[in-house]
């Protein structure tokens, strides 16, 4: 193999700033980086002496894409530590709108950044101009997903319906018979997305050894909250989170790198697809099957396909949901009140994988303590990983389509790198 180098300064496609470093010399990989190069953000260091109530305002602001994910892992936190259980309907609109997140996020990876690389295009804009139908497509989309969060809780992103113990404000029957028609309306435009995807061929990669985390549920497919488990076979409950990953400071990020029970591992749709697949909605399972995605699924490129098997459920769980809430009596739906006061652990499945809050809240109702642990920075070590095995894989190739190869792989990941330069250190016990 001949020697080169590749610098990428900044990745596009992306949030955030992540550069590439990679040094091939004479048939060896001396360098090999995902720089994170984005400033520390203290989060954490925000939350404490806030009131709990004010937690899920403030976290919502970590990000603009999984806004409502930070907010509902802030108040699964703030429930656990103050003993707030909320009712049935409560959890079901909660559900509805993790699924309506997940509808946005995963409509603008797979149209607007990821869709580019197969058409041999820079980016959305001049996708444009050679394929209009796909970005109107992709708009009309993500103008739907948007809607739907929005008319039930105020806004499309940082949302100010939502709070410990309830809702501020109940949404109408007719606001959510209004997220049902908007959905139904995408069926058309969905199916379309289906046909597209599955013209699409994901690169070839495989790395058996990935360990992959995820939240598991009985009975649905966990996104809104359960138990952590691992394609290891492990489980364990939220809690126990600081026991199962670890996190270490690496020299060349702003970002920590995680471990578990191996140096790295990955979560996000394909981690959740391989733990949870046999829980898949009916479109989304027959798709699944279509698209060859026998479990477990290896190739870190599949992410993407994982994806559009997620909307796909998320589309027919929310319309479910939706039927539900419906169905049920339009009741006061009082907020519930605090019964006690401490440590509480929130866990969320968000577009990018597993988000922990873990809150320390005193008899005042105020946050001494808090941590987040944001998916991508999960994710980190294992891209590394990944971007080692395509080097190798590629030997002898050229290095202007090694370079893309590593840049669609990490674009794969969907990375929020911004939410995960968090630096606060805490040890609760």
């Amino acid at each position: 193999m001949k020697g080169y180098e590749i610098n990428v300064h900044h990745i596009t496609r992306i949030e955030g700033h992540g550069n590439l470093v990679v040094n091939v010399k004479d048939g060896h990989i001396e360098e090999l980086r995902l720089e994170i190069v984005e400033s520390p953000r203290f989060f954490e260091a925000m939350l404490e002496g806030r009131r709990y109530d004010e937690a899920p305002w403030i976290t919502a602001r970590i990000c603009g894409i999984c806004a409502l994910g930070h907010t509902t892992a802030s108040i699964l936190a703030a429930e656990d530590a103050l003993g707030i259980e909320p009712d049935e309907e409560t959890v079901l609109l909660r559900k509805l709108l993790v699924d309506g997140e997940t509808l946005q996020s995963h409509i603008l990876h797979l149209y607007f950044l990821v869709a580019p690389d197969f058409f041999n295009a820079g980016s959305v804009i001049p996708l444009a101009e050679t394929h209009p139908e796909v970005v109107k497509r992709a708009l009309r989309l993500k103008k739907m997903a948007n809607a739907s969060v929005e008319t039930l809780v105020g806004r499309k992103v940082h949302p100010i319906g939502m709070m410990p113990g309830g809702f501020r404000r109940w949404p109408l029957p007719e606001e959510i018979g209004e997220v049902k028609r908007l959905l139904l309306e995408a069926r058309e435009d969905l199916t379309a997305t289906v046909e597209l995807f599955r013209r699409l061929d994901m690169p070839p990669l495989r790395r058996d050894e990935t360990e992959y985390l995820a939240l598991r549920e009985d009975g649905e497919y966990a996104l809104y909250t359960g138990q952590i488990a691992s394609s290891l076979g492990t489980i364990s409950p939220p809690r126990t989170y600081r026991d199962r990953i670890h996190e270490t400071v690496a020299p060349h990020s702003s970002a920590k790198h995680v471990s578990a029970e191996r140096d790295s591992f990955a979560v996000g749709a394909l981690a959740r697809y391989n733990l949870n697949h046999d829980r898949l909605r009916p479109w989304a399972k027959a798709v699944a099957a279509e698209l060859g995605l026998e479990p477990p699924v290896t190739n870190p490129f599949h992410n993407n396909t994982a994806q559009l098997v997620e909307i796909l459920h998320c589309y027919e769980d929310a319309l479910e949901l939706c039927d539900q809430l419906l169905e049920r009596p339009n009741g006061d739906h009082r907020i519930q009140e605090p019964t006690r006061h401490g440590r509480g652990v929130g866990a969320s499945e968000v577009p990018r994988g597993t988000l922990y809050h873990d809150y320390r809240i005193d008899e005042s109702g105020r946050i001494t303590e808090a941590n987040c642990i944001i998916p991508t920075g999960q994710n980190l070590a294992n891209i590394e990983a990944d971007m080692r095995q395509v080097v190798s894989d590629m030997a002898g190739g050229e290095p202007n389509d090694i370079q893309q190869r590593l840049e669609m792989l990490v674009r794969a990941y969907d990375p929020c790198i911004s939410c995960s330069c968090h630096f606060l250190d805490v040890e609760f016990v």
